[in-house]
C-alpha cells in the first residue's frame, strides 16, 4: 500500500512513518509513504500557495494550481512504480465520517492521496477537478488537515497482514464487526491485584466460554452507557443475539425478550 500525502508540512509525517506500530510496518515494506509539498509546484520567488478570497472575508485560500500539479507529481509516482491511479481523498468537515471500516476498506487496496488543507480553506475548482473522496474525523476543526490525515493513515496501517504482532488484534478492536460493531471489554495483566483491585474471577479461570461470555457482557455493559447509538446500529445489521438482547434487557431492568427459536404452540381450536 502506498500513501502519498499533500501538506504544508511533510516533516510532520515522520511520526506515521519511523514511530511505533506504522512505524515497523513501514520498514516491513507493508505500506510506502511520499509527502508532496504544493511549495514545490509553484513558480514565483516567493513560492506562493496561498491568495485572498474572491468576495471577501477573513483568512486566505490555498490555491488550485499548485495543488493540482502536486496530485499529478503524486499519480505519475505511482504509474512509474506500476500502480493505479489513486483516489483523492480531502479531510474536511463536509466528508464522510471516517470509521473502522473505512480503514480495513483503505487497508485492502493500493493506497490513496491524501490531500492536507490549510488557511481558510482551498479553492473550490481544485475540489471539482481532482478531489475523489472527502472524509472527516467528526465535528470539529483543526488549524490543518496534517493531524487528521495521520489518524486515518495509523488506522489503514493496522490493518495490513503482519502489521501487529498478533494477527487478530485489529479484529478486536473497538467497532470491529468481530465486536458486532460494539466497544471492546475491559482489559487487565499483572499484577493480579493492583491497589486493593483485583482482576475480575472471570478472567483468571480458565474456562474459555466463561471468559467469552464476561467480555461479551462488559462489551454490551460498556456500549449501552457510553455508546447507545452503536447498540441500535448492531440490532439493525442482525449482530445481536437472543443472549445480548436478555442481557441488555436485565442491564435496563426490563423483561427478557422471547426466544425466536421457540415457537408457540397454537392452542387447539374449540
Amino acid at each position: 500500500m502506498r500513501i502519498d500525502v499533500i501538506t504544508l508540512f511533510p516533516e510532520m509525517f515522520g511520526v506515521v512513518r519511523d514511530l511505533g506500530v506504522t512505524g515497523r510496518a513501514h520498514a516491513q515494506g507493508l505500506w510506502s509513504l511520499q509527502a508532496w509539498n504544493p511549495r514545490d509546484f509553484t513558480a514565483d520567488v516567493h513560492r506562493t500557495v496561498d491568495d485572498r478570497p474572491y468576495g471577501g472575508g477573513p483568512g486566505m485560500v490555498m490555491m488550485a494550481a499548485p495543488l493540482e500539479a502536486a496530485v499529478h507529481a503524486a499519480q505519475a509516482g505511482r504509474r512509474a512504480q506500476g500502480l493505479a491511479p489513486a483516489p483523492v481523498v480531502l479531510l474536511s468537515p463536509v466528508g464522510r465520517r471516517y470509521d473502522q471500516a473505512a480503514a480495513q476498506e483503505i487497508s485492502g487496496g493500493t493506497g490513496m492521496i491524501l490531500v492536507c488543507g490549510r488557511y481558510e480553506g482551498l479553492d473550490q475548482r481544485f475540489i471539482d477537478r481532482c478531489v475523489t473522496h472527502e472524509i472527516s474525523l467528526g465535528d470539529f476543526v483543526l488549524s490543518g488537515g496534517e493531524i487528521a490525515a495521520l489518524a486515518v493513515i495509523d488506522a489503514a496501517v493496522r490493518f495490513l497482514p503482519g502489521a501487529l504482532g498478533d494477527g487478530d488484534s485489529a479484529l478486536q478492536d473497538s467497532f470491529n464487526d468481530t465486536l458486532s460493531g460494539l466497544l471492546d471489554s475491559p482489559h487487565y495483566t499483572r499484577p493480579e491485584v493492583y491497589e486493593g483491585q483485583a482482576v475480575p474471577a472471570e478472567l483468571m479461570s480458565g474456562h474459555h466460554a466463561r471468559i467469552a461470555r464476561w467480555r461479551r457482557d462488559q462489551s454490551l455493559r460498556l456500549t449501552l452507557a457510553r455508546r447507545p447509538e452503536l447498540i441500535e446500529r448492531a440490532r439493525q445489521q442482525g449482530w445481536l443475539d437472543h443472549a445480548d438482547e436478555c442481557r441488555l434487557a436485565e442491564l435496563q431492568g426490563l423483561e427478557p425478550p422471547p426466544d425466536p427459536r421457540k415457537r408457540r404452540r397454537r392452542k387447539p381450536a374449540a
